[in-house]
Protein backbone atom coordinates (compact mmCIF):
# COMPACT_ATOMS: atom_id res chain seq x y z
CA UNK A 1 0.00 0.00 0.00
CA UNK A 2 2.89 2.35 0.66
CA UNK A 3 2.68 3.86 -2.78
CA UNK A 4 -0.72 3.94 -3.50
CA UNK A 5 -2.87 7.25 -4.03
CA UNK A 6 -6.69 6.62 -2.91
CA UNK A 7 -8.70 10.09 -3.75
CA UNK A 8 -11.90 9.97 -1.23
CA UNK A 9 -14.81 12.34 -1.64
CA UNK A 10 -16.99 12.91 1.33
CA UNK A 11 -14.16 12.55 3.38
CA UNK A 12 -15.33 15.22 6.22
CA UNK A 13 -17.46 12.79 8.19
CA UNK A 14 -18.67 9.63 8.11
CA UNK A 15 -18.29 6.80 6.59
CA UNK A 16 -15.17 8.65 4.26
CA UNK A 17 -13.95 10.33 6.99
CA UNK A 18 -14.18 6.14 8.51
CA UNK A 19 -12.21 5.39 5.07
CA UNK A 20 -9.49 7.34 5.50
CA UNK A 21 -8.49 7.02 8.82
CA UNK A 22 -8.16 2.97 7.95
CA UNK A 23 -6.10 3.77 4.93
CA UNK A 24 -4.11 5.98 6.75
CA UNK A 25 -3.16 3.14 8.87
CA UNK A 26 -1.57 1.28 5.57
CA UNK A 27 0.76 4.57 4.25
CA UNK A 28 0.35 5.90 1.34
CA UNK A 29 -1.03 9.18 -0.18
CA UNK A 30 -4.27 9.91 1.06
CA UNK A 31 -6.38 12.47 -1.18
CA UNK A 32 -9.31 13.96 0.81
CA UNK A 33 -12.05 15.95 -0.57
CA UNK A 34 -14.58 18.27 1.19
CA UNK A 35 -16.67 21.13 0.47
CA UNK A 36 -16.12 22.96 3.71
CA UNK A 37 -12.59 24.21 4.48
CA UNK A 38 -12.50 24.22 8.54
CA UNK A 39 -14.18 20.60 8.51
CA UNK A 40 -11.83 19.56 5.53
CA UNK A 41 -8.40 20.74 7.33
CA UNK A 42 -9.46 19.49 10.78
CA UNK A 43 -9.89 16.00 9.61
CA UNK A 44 -6.79 16.11 7.35
CA UNK A 45 -4.81 16.59 10.31
CA UNK A 46 -6.50 13.97 12.12
CA UNK A 47 -5.56 11.91 9.87
CA UNK A 48 -2.11 13.27 9.95
CA UNK A 49 -1.90 13.15 13.79
CA UNK A 50 -3.13 9.41 14.13
CA UNK A 51 0.77 8.66 13.42
CA UNK A 52 0.23 6.16 10.22
CA UNK A 53 2.60 8.09 8.61
CA UNK A 54 0.22 8.69 5.20
CA UNK A 55 1.05 11.50 2.89
CA UNK A 56 -2.06 14.07 3.13
CA UNK A 57 -3.20 16.45 0.77
CA UNK A 58 -6.99 17.84 0.37
CA UNK A 59 -9.10 19.48 -2.20
CA UNK A 60 -12.06 21.49 -1.77
CA UNK A 61 -15.22 21.39 -4.49
CA UNK A 62 -19.07 21.65 -3.73
CA UNK A 63 -20.36 18.78 -5.90
CA UNK A 64 -23.93 19.88 -6.21
CA UNK A 65 -21.91 22.44 -8.87
CA UNK A 66 -20.71 20.21 -11.74
CA UNK A 67 -18.26 23.54 -12.87
CA UNK A 68 -16.55 22.81 -9.63
CA UNK A 69 -16.04 18.94 -10.01
CA UNK A 70 -14.66 20.20 -13.19
CA UNK A 71 -12.30 21.99 -11.74
CA UNK A 72 -11.30 19.97 -9.19
CA UNK A 73 -10.70 16.77 -11.28
CA UNK A 74 -8.55 19.81 -13.41
CA UNK A 75 -6.57 20.57 -10.20
CA UNK A 76 -6.22 16.51 -9.61
CA UNK A 77 -4.72 15.73 -12.37
CA UNK A 78 -2.08 18.76 -12.95
CA UNK A 79 -0.76 18.03 -9.03
CA UNK A 80 -1.14 14.23 -8.69
CA UNK A 81 1.59 11.99 -10.55
CA UNK A 82 -0.57 8.77 -9.99
CA UNK A 83 -4.44 7.44 -9.08
CA UNK A 84 -4.63 3.96 -7.82
CA UNK A 85 -8.18 4.30 -6.36
CA UNK A 86 -10.95 6.79 -6.64
CA UNK A 87 -13.66 6.31 -4.03
CA UNK A 88 -16.87 8.31 -4.75
CA UNK A 89 -18.36 8.32 -1.31
CA UNK A 90 -19.96 12.04 -1.31
CA UNK A 91 -23.98 11.86 -0.86
CA UNK A 92 -26.81 14.06 -0.38
CA UNK A 93 -29.12 12.16 1.84
CA UNK A 94 -33.01 12.11 2.16
CA UNK A 95 -32.57 15.53 3.84
CA UNK A 96 -33.96 17.23 7.14
CA UNK A 97 -37.03 18.51 5.29
CA UNK A 98 -37.63 15.76 2.40
CA UNK A 99 -40.61 17.33 1.02
CA UNK A 100 -38.44 20.31 0.07
CA UNK A 101 -37.37 19.67 -3.25
CA UNK A 102 -33.67 21.25 -4.01
CA UNK A 103 -31.51 22.03 -7.07
CA UNK A 104 -28.15 21.71 -8.08
CA UNK A 105 -26.25 25.05 -9.11
CA UNK A 106 -27.48 23.40 -12.57
CA UNK A 107 -31.18 23.25 -11.87
CA UNK A 108 -30.26 19.16 -11.80
CA UNK A 109 -32.54 17.74 -8.48
CA UNK A 110 -29.98 17.78 -6.30
CA UNK A 111 -29.47 14.07 -5.03
CA UNK A 112 -28.92 13.39 -8.45
CA UNK A 113 -26.52 16.12 -9.10
CA UNK A 114 -24.59 14.86 -6.27
CA UNK A 115 -25.01 10.94 -6.08
CA UNK A 116 -25.17 10.34 -9.64
CA UNK A 117 -23.89 13.07 -12.11
CA UNK A 118 -21.03 14.20 -10.16
CA UNK A 119 -19.11 10.84 -9.16
CA UNK A 120 -19.32 10.09 -13.20
CA UNK A 121 -17.78 13.20 -14.27
CA UNK A 122 -15.34 13.16 -11.31
CA UNK A 123 -14.18 9.65 -12.66
CA UNK A 124 -14.59 10.03 -16.35
CA UNK A 125 -12.27 13.48 -16.09
CA UNK A 126 -9.80 11.20 -13.65
CA UNK A 127 -9.92 8.76 -15.89
CA UNK A 128 -6.37 9.49 -17.68
CA UNK A 129 -4.42 9.16 -14.45
CA UNK A 130 -6.34 6.24 -13.64
CA UNK A 131 -5.50 4.30 -16.49
CA UNK A 132 -1.75 5.38 -16.61
CA UNK A 133 -1.78 4.42 -12.82
CA UNK A 134 -3.50 1.22 -13.77
CA UNK A 135 -4.17 -1.47 -12.00
CA UNK A 136 -6.20 0.86 -10.70
CA UNK A 137 -9.91 1.12 -9.26
CA UNK A 138 -13.16 3.37 -8.85
CA UNK A 139 -15.36 2.18 -6.18
CA UNK A 140 -18.95 3.78 -5.86
CA UNK A 141 -20.69 4.04 -2.88
CA UNK A 142 -24.60 3.44 -3.29
CA UNK A 143 -27.03 1.97 -1.51
CA UNK A 144 -29.81 -1.11 -1.02
CA UNK A 145 -32.37 1.46 -1.10
CA UNK A 146 -33.14 1.75 -4.95
CA UNK A 147 -36.18 2.60 -6.79
CA UNK A 148 -36.28 2.79 -10.47
CA UNK A 149 -35.31 5.57 -12.48
CA UNK A 150 -38.25 7.70 -14.38
CA UNK A 151 -37.18 8.84 -17.68
CA UNK A 152 -40.72 10.99 -17.83
CA UNK A 153 -39.63 12.61 -14.73
CA UNK A 154 -35.51 11.90 -14.07
CA UNK A 155 -35.86 15.12 -11.61
CA UNK A 156 -38.92 14.21 -9.96
CA UNK A 157 -40.87 17.51 -10.61
CA UNK A 158 -43.78 15.46 -9.58
CA UNK A 159 -44.37 13.57 -6.18
CA UNK A 160 -41.53 14.57 -4.84
CA UNK A 161 -39.77 13.21 -1.91
CA UNK A 162 -35.95 13.21 -0.66
CA UNK A 163 -36.01 9.86 0.31
CA UNK A 164 -37.42 8.65 -3.59
CA UNK A 165 -34.45 10.82 -4.73
CA UNK A 166 -31.56 9.31 -2.86
CA UNK A 167 -32.78 5.76 -4.27
CA UNK A 168 -33.07 6.61 -7.70
CA UNK A 169 -30.17 8.53 -7.39
CA UNK A 170 -27.95 5.59 -5.94
CA UNK A 171 -29.28 3.13 -8.77
CA UNK A 172 -28.39 5.54 -11.13
CA UNK A 173 -24.89 5.60 -10.02
CA UNK A 174 -24.76 1.67 -9.81
CA UNK A 175 -26.75 1.94 -13.52
CA UNK A 176 -23.26 4.19 -14.61
CA UNK A 177 -20.87 1.79 -12.73
CA UNK A 178 -21.68 -1.22 -14.62
CA UNK A 179 -21.58 0.98 -17.95
CA UNK A 180 -18.60 2.46 -17.27
CA UNK A 181 -17.01 -0.93 -16.02
CA UNK A 182 -18.01 -2.41 -19.60
CA UNK A 183 -16.29 0.31 -21.48
CA UNK A 184 -13.40 -0.21 -19.71
CA UNK A 185 -12.79 -3.63 -19.13
CA UNK A 186 -9.23 -5.50 -20.12
CA UNK A 187 -8.11 -1.19 -19.27
CA UNK A 188 -6.66 -2.06 -15.90
CA UNK A 189 -9.00 0.32 -14.07
CA UNK A 190 -12.05 -1.88 -12.50
CA UNK A 191 -15.57 -0.19 -11.23
CA UNK A 192 -17.82 -1.66 -8.70
CA UNK A 193 -20.04 -0.09 -6.08
CA UNK A 194 -21.29 -1.50 -3.02
CA UNK A 195 -24.48 -0.49 -0.36
CA UNK A 196 -21.66 -0.33 2.44
CA UNK A 197 -24.15 -0.65 5.54
CA UNK A 198 -27.78 -0.82 6.71
CA UNK A 199 -28.29 2.86 8.69
CA UNK A 200 -25.08 3.39 9.60
CA UNK A 201 -24.72 5.83 11.93
CA UNK A 202 -24.15 9.34 10.13
CA UNK A 203 -25.35 12.82 9.99
CA UNK A 204 -27.94 12.29 7.14
CA UNK A 205 -29.13 9.36 8.60
CA UNK A 206 -30.11 11.36 11.49
CA UNK A 207 -31.35 14.14 9.64
CA UNK A 208 -34.20 12.10 7.86
CA UNK A 209 -35.50 11.04 10.61
CA UNK A 210 -34.35 7.56 10.95
CA UNK A 211 -32.67 5.53 13.78
CA UNK A 212 -29.52 4.64 12.89
CA UNK A 213 -28.83 0.88 13.10
CA UNK A 214 -24.73 0.11 12.88
CA UNK A 215 -21.71 1.57 13.14
CA UNK A 216 -19.35 3.34 10.79
CA UNK A 217 -17.06 0.73 11.06
CA UNK A 218 -19.81 -1.65 9.43
CA UNK A 219 -19.31 -0.12 6.17
CA UNK A 220 -15.82 1.13 6.41
CA UNK A 221 -14.79 -2.69 6.25
CA UNK A 222 -16.50 -3.88 2.85
CA UNK A 223 -15.73 -0.56 1.42
CA UNK A 224 -12.01 -0.66 2.01
CA UNK A 225 -11.79 -3.91 1.30
CA UNK A 226 -12.85 -3.27 -2.15
CA UNK A 227 -10.05 -0.51 -2.48
CA UNK A 228 -7.57 -3.37 -1.28
CA UNK A 229 -7.85 -6.72 -1.50
CA UNK A 230 -5.68 -8.31 -3.82
CA UNK A 231 -8.21 -10.80 -4.52
CA UNK A 232 -10.42 -8.20 -6.11
CA UNK A 233 -7.85 -6.65 -8.50
CA UNK A 234 -9.54 -8.13 -11.30
CA UNK A 235 -12.85 -7.68 -10.33
CA UNK A 236 -15.45 -5.38 -12.00
CA UNK A 237 -18.46 -4.42 -12.85
CA UNK A 238 -20.09 -5.91 -10.02
CA UNK A 239 -22.25 -4.78 -7.01
CA UNK A 240 -22.36 -5.44 -3.41
CA UNK A 241 -24.22 -6.02 -0.16
CA UNK A 242 -21.19 -5.57 2.08
CA UNK A 243 -19.09 -7.83 1.35
CA UNK A 244 -21.19 -10.11 -1.06
CA UNK A 245 -21.94 -10.16 -4.41
CA UNK A 246 -25.49 -9.91 -5.43
CA UNK A 247 -27.56 -8.06 -7.79
CA UNK A 248 -28.81 -4.87 -7.52
CA UNK A 249 -32.42 -3.47 -8.71
CA UNK A 250 -33.64 -5.10 -12.05
CA UNK A 251 -33.08 -1.69 -14.16
CA UNK A 252 -29.46 -2.13 -13.40
CA UNK A 253 -29.27 -4.84 -15.90
CA UNK A 254 -31.85 -3.42 -18.64
CA UNK A 255 -29.33 -2.13 -21.35
CA UNK A 256 -31.57 -0.15 -23.26
CA UNK A 257 -32.46 1.54 -19.90
CA UNK A 258 -28.18 2.14 -18.86
CA UNK A 259 -28.19 3.80 -22.80
CA UNK A 260 -31.49 6.12 -22.01
CA UNK A 261 -29.58 7.05 -18.81
CA UNK A 262 -25.64 7.64 -19.81
CA UNK A 263 -26.76 9.45 -23.14
CA UNK A 264 -28.89 11.55 -20.68
CA UNK A 265 -25.83 11.73 -18.19
CA UNK A 266 -23.23 12.86 -20.41
CA UNK A 267 -25.34 15.81 -21.84
CA UNK A 268 -25.74 17.28 -18.26
CA UNK A 269 -22.22 16.99 -17.28
CA UNK A 270 -20.50 17.93 -20.14
CA UNK A 271 -17.33 19.72 -19.58
CA UNK A 272 -14.02 20.34 -20.72
CA UNK A 273 -13.01 17.67 -23.12
CA UNK A 274 -9.93 15.63 -21.94
CA UNK A 275 -7.74 13.03 -24.09
CA UNK A 276 -8.20 8.91 -22.56
CA UNK A 277 -4.43 8.81 -23.19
Amino acid sequence: MNRRTTLITGATQGLGRGIALDLASRGGTLLLHGRDRTRLDAVAAEVRASGSGATVRTYLADLSDIDQVHTMAAQIRAAEPRLDALVNNAVAGGGSQPLRRELSRQGHELRFAVNHLAPYALTRALLPLLTASAPARVVNVASIGQEAVDFDDVMLEQDYEGLRAYCRSKLALIMASFELAAELDGSGVTVNTLHPAHLMDTEGVRAYGLTPATSIDEGVRPTVRLITDPVLETTTGRYFDQFTDTRAHEQAYDTAARRRLMELTRRLVAGPQVALS
